[in-house]
């Protein structure tokens, strides 16, 4: 089955992520996640995550289905991430639909439906209000 790859910002963590996570190792024997630093989560979104990314590292690599995390700090870096942990498999939100099929040269592309009515900006909205 294989290692399996997954990148995210994971930030006011709800069940969402917490199924597409559960999702990806069911997949593979091994689940690596990328989480998205601070400044990447700023260049992407155009603001600060709420939580900073050594506790979002924590909260992930703390989950049962994940078996190893690492910051992720650039979006053009995919290619050297999947090659440096050896991933047979990269598993995405279906929001990324075909952003990432340029890696299908190197391991198998999956894109995931997304838990619906849940997003952490709609989240951090709502607290907000």
């Amino acid at each position: 089955m294989g290692t399996v790859l997954t990148f995210g910002t994971f930030d006011v963590f709800h069940v969402g992520h917490l199924r597409i996570l559960e999702r990806a190792a069911a997949l593979g024997d091994r689940l690596i996640v990328g989480v998205s630093s601070d400044d990447l989560n700023i260049s992407k979104k155009g603001r600060a995550p709420v939580f900073p990314q050594g506790e979002r590292l924590q909260l992930v690599a703390a989950l049962r289905c994940v078996d190893a995390v690492f910051l992720e700090e650039s979006l053009q870096l995919k290619r050297h991430y999947l090659s440096e942990y050896d991933a047979d498999l990269l598993a995405m939100g279906d929001d990324w639909r075909g952003r990432f099929d340029e890696f299908a040269d190197i391991c198998k592309v999956v894109y995931f439906e997304r838990t619906p009515a849940i997003s952490t900006t709609a989240l951090i909205e709502k607290i907000r209000l």
